[in-house]
């Protein structure tokens, strides 16, 4: 079967939660199928003639993705568009025009999250999936926001919800990482397409390699700075939650991945910023414990998978877990405050049995329902049953 795939990540190097799944998907339905990956890509020394790539599709064209800025003449004119801003802002032509010379070549369309759904109408009427529908990062802006600013993320979301609705008429299936998003989904959608819950996942047998020793009192958080979740919940828990930390375990160490972005993180002893790395698995593996101190933002977070699948205890908020089939205090440690959260870690600092027993059941777990040895076959038989 020919599959047209649509990526708003270039996949390679695998770097974060969504070039990571995106990776993950292609290696699902290349030995089964001739797979054609457009892609959009930000970065100016990515190499489209990757051999990983080359690998698992029969071709790969990228395309430049445009940036998003709110005081562009195209930004506020956007703000007449039925399409959300955003969208409106950064469409491509250039990609709109690929879509739809590749597209009639193909059985099956696999559009990866809203910025490459958007091409729907490019489709000439084949089959296609929207992959990893998201809705969880809007509405939580509008229950948390209050005042006049919420009657702008209330509009926002109206839009939103009516342009998505016109959208989905293009589909015949859509996924969603969690029953969470479902639900979200769910409020928006018409009478089709169906909606698949597939979560993200990790390859667990890559885990199983790591030559680590872990390192006493080292904690770490994974993820780019450039992301805003992200910088939010670090200088959160650098803010609020460290002094504790650092107070009960005075050589307690923080590692922080990912690239640094524009804003910097408050100033705090005993913290590291690495910048990016190719491969955090030894460094997740090194570590006692590992924290997601997320406050905001949608989906479920891979870097709770990745640890797990080291074997490496989690700390995390309400937020941060939200979405994943997990119970407190057997699979990680939920706290919500800055002061629980910095007993959580205290805690397992101090206690190697807890660090013990949380580890195994959070790896039986990501075994059981997070491994891309399950996952996978029953994404490829959901793209299969749409030609």
């Amino acid at each position: 079967m020919r599959i047209l795939f649509l990526s708003a990540w270039f996949p390679h190097p695998p770097s974060n939660g969504s070039r990571l799944r995106v990776n993950a998907l292609l290696r699902v339905l290349a030995p089964r199928h001739e797979v054609t990956l457009l892609s959009f890509a930000d970065e100016p020394d990515i190499d489209p003639a990757a051999p990983q790539l080359a690998a698992l599709c029969r071709s790969v064209q990228v395309l430049p993705r445009p940036s998003f800025d709110p005081t562009d003449w195209r930004s506020r004119l956007a703000f007449l568009s039925p399409r959300p801003r955003s969208l409106a802002a950064t469409y491509s032509a250039a990609m709109a025009d690929a879509v739809r010379r590749a597209a009639p070549s193909a059985d099956v369309v696999v559009a990866s999250q809203l910025a490459c759904a958007a091409y729907a109408p490019s489709f000439a009427g084949v089959p296609a999936l929207f992959e990893e529908v998201e809705l969880g990062a809007l509405r939580g802006q509008l229950d948390q926001m209050a005042g006049p600013r919420r009657w702008r993320v209330r509009l926002m979301w109206a839009k939103h919800r009516r342009y998505l609705r016109r959208l989905l008429g293009h589909f015949r299936a859509c996924t969603v990482v969690s029953e969470v998003e479902k639900q979200h989904l769910a409020g928006v959608r018409g009478s089709t397409p169906a909606i698949h819950v597939l979560p993200n996942g990790v390859a667990v047998a890559d885990y199983d390699a790591i030559a680590a020793t872990p390192e006493p009192d080292t904690l770490i958080f994974t993820g780019s700075l450039r992301y805003q979740p992200n910088y939010d919940a670090m200088r959160w828990f650098i803010t609020a939650a460290w002094p504790a930390v650092l107070r009960a375990r005075p050589d307690a160490r923080l590692i922080i991945t990912g690239a640094r972005g524009e804003l910097p993180l408050p100033a705090a002893a005993n913290v590291v910023q690495t910048g990016f790395v190719d491969d955090v698995r030894p460094l997740i593996g090194s570590a006692w414990l590992s924290i997601a101190p997320i406050l905001a933002g949608g989906g479920t977070r891979l870097k709770i998978l990745e640890s797990m699948a080291a074997r490496t205890p989690v700390v995390a908020t309400s937020k941060g877990a939200e979405g994943l089939d997990v119970r407190p205090d057997q699979h990680l440690l939920i706290a919500d405050d800055s002061a629980a959260f910095a007993a959580h870690v205290v805690a397992l600092l101090s206690d190697a049995t807890l660090r013990a027993r949380l580890s195994r059941a959070a790896r039986a777990l990501v075994e059981t329902h997070y491994d891309w040895r399950t996952l996978g076959p029953q994404f490829a038989t959901l793209v299969e049953s749409l030609a």
